[in-house]
């Protein structure tokens, strides 16, 4: 594993409680990818310091936003501006942090079926963590062991562009020209490049109103940004300068909603946006073990084989049944993590699984373009259940198959392989090098348009054996 940039993370329900909570939750809103809406500017360009500033605590009944200084941020694009770290109440008691420093959810508490608050992310105790390990690969430095190869890059939490997942080669043709990104992940571009927009400072602006608490962190990312000179000579970056804005909103219902924008600032430009949230989730609490006995449910019959620097490759979609792949059912997430002795459709010496060390694929999403449930998952032990609402193609599930042990989390303790999941929601990887292919939802930003997007995480609690009762078809 090299020491920079390797991906270290990197017919509905059977039952009718399933489907009514998907029809209950889909009025949190669907996004509406490249639409042509009025564009209003966002504010904290990063090459200005962030304000000092009253930090004030904001209610709507039992909805409550507030917020405190987190820190100096000490490396990369923004440093030497302050980050914030917000808290989201929500009044079914579920409490989220979220960072001006990657736009990062920083902790997620539900309660269990005891009553008791869990955080259900992995995350770092501290600011400086975010920033050393996010930057680890601009700096060139190996953190925090020096001298090791340790974990890599994690993208706790972060949100990720300018785009998510990988590009075969950092290359992509448009608008006439080739573009080259940097080369953070073996021979590919990855989440953005060495300085993507997780390791930016956003501005903040926090709401509280009908019973809901928000932060809407907004940024203006410059033409050229996915390229770091010093570090790929050759790079051009991406081709526009993007004005984005991620709002997340704790819901009565004790869901998290995620909701994207993103504007092509150019009037004759397109560029590529693909953007997601890098949350490491285990519903059995951040530092409870590994997730191999948690349940998941996929709304997904194909997934995307890769090669093996994990850029698909044809046939490009092959159907789960049959497979480790197949989530159509839950099951525990580690039930056929080791199967390479099953078939994963591919008919190759070297399995699917070997390549990526467990899961890192994307899996495609049934119901193409609509707002839907797209998973569910449980810890059978303290019924946590966890229900992922999403409008875009995609949802990549990874397994932290890259965690060494190296990394101190929020409590004090180590982060192993296989101790989270995500559940990233995406379009596909390597989109940009398959424009005009139907097959793939396009990635590409006309000049002067706006890309909406909106994922929601919603939790509860549920019997032990819940999970493994969900069904898609």
């Amino acid at each position: 594993m090299p020491t920079y940039g390797q991906r270290s993370r990197r017919a509905l329900a059977s039952t009718g409680a399933a489907v009514a909570t998907c029809a209950a939750l889909a009025t949190i809103g669907s996004g509406t990818a490249f639409a042509a809406t009025p564009h209003h500017k966002h504010h904290g360009h990063h090459g200005q310091k962030h304000s000092q500033k009253t930090h004030k605590t904001m209610t709507s009944g039992q909805a409550k936003v507030s917020s405190a200084s987190w820190g100096t941020i000490a490396a990369g694009p923004s440093s030497g501006q302050t980050a914030d770290l917000y808290t989201l109440k929500g009044s079914g008691g579920m409490k989220v942090n979220i960072s001006t420093f990657g736009a990062d959810v920083q902790s997620i508490r539900v309660p269990n079926n005891n009553g008791k608050m869990v955080d259900v992310v992995l995350g770092f105790p501290n600011l400086n963590d975010y920033v050393q390990d996010f930057t680890q690969g601009a700096q060139q430095i190996d953190w925090p062991i020096p001298g090791a190869s340790g974990s890599g890059d994690t993208y706790f939490g972060a949100t990720i562009g300018e785009y998510a997942n990988r590009i075969a080669g950092g290359k992509f043709t448009l608008n006439g020209q080739n573009y080259q990104l940097d080369v953070n992940n073996g021979p590919n571009s990855l989440h953005g490049g060495y300085l993507g927009w997780n390791t930016y400072n956003w501005s903040a602006s926090p709401s509280a109103s009908n019973n809901r608490a928000s932060v809407t962190l907004s940024s203006n990312f410059p033409a050229g940004t996915g390229c770091d000179k010093t570090l790929t000579p050759t790079c051009t970056g991406y081709p526009t300068a993007v004005d984005a804005a991620v709002t997340f909103t704790v819901m009565p219902n004790n869901s998290l909603r995620i909701h994207y924008s993103a504007t092509n600032e150019s009037s004759s430009l397109a560029t590529v946006i693909n953007l997601t949230n890098h949350s490491y989730f285990n519903l059995g609490g951040q530092a409870s073990g590994t997730i191999y006995n948690q349940d998941l449910a996929l709304n997904a019959n194909d997934y995307q084989p890769t090669d093996p620097s994990q850029i698909p490759e044809a046939p490009y979609f092959l159907g789960v049944k049959g497979t480790p792949f197949n989530f159509l059912s839950g099951k525990p997430i580690g039930q056929n993590i080791e199967a390479a002795n099953k078939p994963d459709g591919t008919g190759a010496s070297i399995t699917q699984l070997q390549y990526a060390h467990g899961y890192d694929f994307n899996w495609v999403l049934n119901q193409q373009g609509k707002y839907r449930l797209a998973a569910v998952a449980e810890d059978p032990g303290n019924g946590i259940t966890m229900w992922t609402y999403t409008d875009q193609p995609g949802i990549q599930l990874y397994t932290s198959n890259y965690l060494e042990g190296d990394l101190t989390g929020t409590t004090g303790t180590t982060y192993r392989q296989g101790q989270a999941f995500t559940l990233e929601t995406q379009h596909y990887p390597d989109s940009p090098n398959h424009q005009g292919n139907s097959a793939w939802p396009t990635v590409v930003l006309p000049a002067g348009q706006t890309f909406t997007s909106t994922t929601a995480y919603r939790f509860g609690v549920k019997g032990a054996n819940y999970g493994a009762t969900v069904h898609f078809k």
